[in-house]
């Protein structure tokens, strides 16, 4: 069974948030139709990455991998009879997820004050950098300015460094998480009361959010929110490993180590003391380990029961035990991009089963969507082509 097998998502998109928000929204059942500028598509079309570094708008695999699953349509909601278009799919949606940024669609009289008008039990959720009101509301920001506004980047690097940000686009498919539990909870209401609601993700509000005992630490504590050096984050013979060693496993650590001298060690007998003893620390444990593979270590601490990982690269990804075990990583065929690996399923549970299918290409369904779902004829179709409304 699925999930959402009778719900209609409309998306509205230029990046990241909204259609990771949409990707969980179709993996369990619901109808998603993403909608896009005519001609050129949405934005992430055209970030890659790219096979062969050959940039093309129908083999983006940050594209693919977020709307796997979708139907495409291409539609100019800025002209009247995109307008129309979309306000005839408005009314047979239950859910508007959109990410063009702070008040476009208002400007365009389709914000939700407007559509609730016309869909009183709509969902309609909304994803920017800071919220809908607020001095910062206007801003323009990419992911790294919101990170840094939000205390995030306090926390990440060498503290001897400048701060950085986090590798990928890590802070905007938490966004789309958030607006992804928030819809399904608008949903609920909506369902049950027949009263639409508007659900209002500010990024920056998500990341303090996900991580506010940085907050409370210097509430409760007094404690500056600052970076610490990992004192065990260490080069191999294959690449890196990191060893964390809890209070509790360290006579764990010293016996793998062939070091039971250790134990008793003043210098390392907490975790503060390591942190002022991480040279020495450091030194100590790459005598041991250095010459050996990252997967030997691994094996070998976590056989003695004590938290160590390491660093895995695209190729330790595709040739994981753990991940085969699981089926995760899933083969699929698209008719430009051909086949390529996806993730799957984040998540099991029980009989709700996941959807998976390919990324549409730009304006694939406009047929099915358009005139299958509204009516509207071939000469429609041809006449909203010519004037670019499609």
């Amino acid at each position: 069974m699925t999930f959402l097998n009778d719900i209609t998502v409309l998306e509205l998109s230029e990046h990241i948030s909204a259609s990771a928000c949409t990707k969980m929204m179709v993996a369990l059942g619901a109808d998603v139709i993403k909608i896009e500028p005519p001609n050129k598509g949405e934005r992430s079309r055209y970030m890659g990455p790219f096979p062969n570094d050959e940039p093309h708008p129908e083999k983006s695999g940050l594209f693919l991998y977020l709307n796997m699953g979708k139907k495409g349509i291409t539609l100019d909601i800025t002209q009247k009879e995109g307008r129309d278009i979309f306000l005839k799919l408005v009314k047979q949606a239950d859910i508007i997820v959109e990410d063009l940024g702070h008040g476009v669609l208002d400007q365009l009289d389709l914000g939700y004050g407007a559509l609730s008008r016309v869909h009183p039990s709509l969902v309609f959720t909304m994803i920017t950098p800071f919220g809908e009101n607020g001095p910062y509301a206007h801003y323009q920001a990419e992911d790294i300015v919101v990170e840094a506004v939000s205390g995030m980047m306090l926390q990440q690097g060498s503290p001897d460094r400048e701060p950085i940000k986090m590798g990928g686009h890590i802070i905007y498919y938490r966004a789309g998480a958030s607006a992804f539990f928030g819809s399904l909870a608008a949903l609920y209401h909506a369902e049950n009361m027949g009263e639409g609601q508007k659900v209002e993700v500010s990024i920056q509000e998500t990341l303090l959010h996900d991580d506010f005992i940085t907050i409370e630490a210097a509430l409760a504590r007094g404690e500056d929110i600052r970076r610490r050096l990992a004192p065990m984050l260490l080069p191999c013979s294959d690449g890196w490993f990191y060893i964390r060693a809890f209070p509790h496993e360290w006579p764990r650590l010293t016996k793998a180590l062939g070091m039971p001298e250790l134990e008793n060690d003043e210098r390392f007998i907490d975790m503060k003391k390591r942190s002022e003893n991480a040279e020495e620390l450091n030194a100590i444990i790459m005598s041991k380990l250095c010459d050996m593979k990252k997967s030997e270590i691994y094996d070998l601490m976590q056989k003695n029961r004590v938290t160590t990982g390491f660093l895995a690269d695209v190729e330790d990804l595709f040739l994981s035990e753990q991940y085969k075990a699981h089926h995760y990583f899933l083969e699929i065929e698209h008719p430009v991009a051909g086949k390529l690996a996806y993730p799957g399923a984040f998540a099991t549970m029980g009989d709700i089963k996941w959807v998976h299918g390919r990324a549409p290409l730009l304006g694939e369904h406009n047929d099915e969507i358009i005139c299958g779902w509204l009516g509207y004829g071939q000469e429609d179709m041809m006449q909203l082509k010519q004037k670019g409304i499609v």
